[in-house]
């Protein structure tokens, strides 16, 4: 339901229009002139305007002018007569969203309000009485709500929950929704990303080690587990664990204790388990890529997230979520999107989902120069493909782990050699290379099986 201003100076057709909008749900104000439509936005804002051309007084353009000035994203639907029908295009031209010329049918009118409403900045509503456990996702379709919902169910059981989503999608913040919907909700949640951390680092991370288990194993380290007893493990990208870790971690669920690297007894845990993955584990399992007695334990109960696409009438409320957000960020005030610019933000394909959608709205609220955002500054980010933004240390440690990695293949893991090309000695790059995760003896491997495929073909 959403608050309409009607504006027309024949109480007819205001009667008429008024009964069509409320029968579709609408709460509708109506008044008779331009200047008690203003009177009307200075006591409270509706979402949409509807408004006759041809008023007493102030025209409906110039109305349309003074709504602009003080409501920029507020959406405008002009209703012309024949004879006006040049200046309500345009009027068009200049930002009103949309023009119906009379007479119109009832199904015209309700189809351009649906689509303007799309559009309309969110009205602030008081969230469901403990709406707090999902806080953090900004959503109003319906897809969203039946999705939520049921997460809300299973959020009250202790069962394994897998949750199913393109990159970007939001997977995370999910798992976190269930996490505090939870009885563990006081108890840590606890996220890793599997994909992230090297291989021969990752066992490590989720299970812990002892001190002296392995070179650079300096200190006990409690592992990933351990930190989340009593609470939540979110695992997420679990499609892009290796092997090897599969069966651990098949091993850590069954038996609900960890084993440290190098440690001799296990250690009893009480933890919850969420996992996630863009990738096809079907698929995966067929090409023997992931054990499927793993998958039936995780995957007791699955969600599935929509893409950004499916989820459409979400972008306006995402859009201005950000824009509040980054508006802190930049130091800016932000007044919102034009009308024809949340348009063309609600119109794009978004393959990068709503990662990509924030990192939009944060590139045109660094290069804006003016409260309301305008469609020339839109159109130019989504012309330009999205590119991951880095701080200063983000890139430099990115480019330190890429510079090693190269030298290291470079000499086939020969570590002396890397360090000489790197001007370092070998005890500071070995530090360096223990600091990103990496062995030579990962790179050595790799060239003597390079070598031996070779003699067995030769």
């Amino acid at each position: 339901m959403a608050n309409i201003l009607l504006v027309d100076d024949d109480p007819d057709l205001l009667k008429l229009l008024s009964m069509r909008l409320g029968a579709a749900g609408h709460r509708v104000t109506s008044v008779e002139s331009a200047e008690a439509a203003l009177t009307q936005l200075a006591v409270a804002r509706p979402q949409l305007v509807v408004s006759d051309v041809q008023l007493p007084g102030r025209d409906g353009l110039a109305l349309f002018d003074e709504i602009r000035a003080r409501h920029p994203a507020l959406p405008v639907i002009l209703l012309t007569a024949h004879g006006t029908i040049p200046d309500a295009v345009e009027a068009t031209a200049r930002g009103v969203f949309s023009y119906l010329t009379k007479p119109f049918d009832g199904k015209a009118l309700l189809d351009k309000v649906n689509q303007a409403l799309a559009l309309a900045p969110p009205v602030p509503r008081a969230e469901d009485g403990d709406g707090a456990w999902r806080a953090a996702i900004v959503s109003r379709s319906g897809c969203m709500t039946e999705l939520l919902s049921e997460a809300k169910m299973v959020a009250a059981s202790d069962a394994s929950v897998l949750i199913r989503g393109e990159s970007g999608s939001g997977k995370e913040l999910l798992a976190q929704a269930i996490h505090r919907a939870s009885p563990r909700a006081a108890k840590p949640f606890v996220a890793v990303n599997c994909s992230a951390i090297p291989e021969a680092l990752l066992e490590s991370e989720l299970f812990g080690h002892v001190k002296g288990s392995f070179t650079g194993a300096v200190a006990n380290h409690r592992g990933l587990f351990v930190t989340a007893d009593g609470g939540t493990l979110f695992l997420d990208e679990i499609g892009d664990m290796p092997p090897a870790l599969q069966v651990k971690l098949l091993r850590v669920l069954q038996e609900r204790s960890v084993r440290p690297v190098g440690a001799s007894q296990a250690v009893p845990v009480d933890v919850r388990i969420l996992s996630a993955t863009h990738r096809d584990l079907d698929a995966a399992m067929a090409e023997g890529q992931f054990r499927e007695d793993l998958y039936y334990r995780l995957n007791v109960v699955s969600l599935h997230l929509p893409t950004l696409a499916e989820r459409r009438d979400d972008i306006p409320l995402l859009v201005n979520h950000f824009l509040a957000k980054l508006g802190e960020k930049y130091g800016k005030r932000f007044n919102g999107f034009a009308p024809e610019a949340m348009k063309a933000l609600t119109t794009a394909s978004w393959p990068g989902n709503v990662r990509q959608l924030h990192n939009v709205v944060e590139q045109v609220c660094a290069l804006t120069t003016t409260p309301l955002i305008p469609l020339t500054l839109v159109q130019r980010a989504l012309r330009v493909p999205t590119v991951e933004v880095l701080t200063y240390a983000q890139a430099r440690e990115r480019f330190e782990r890429d510079y090693l990695v190269g030298l290291l293949k470079l000499t086939d893991g020969n570590a002396a050699d890397a360090a000489r090309l790197a001007d370092r000695n070998r005890t500071e790059f070995y530090r360096l290379l223990q600091r990103n995760g990496l062995t030579p003896g990962q790179f050595k491997v790799a060239a003597e099986d390079d070598a031996g495929g070779a003699d067995k073909t030769a």
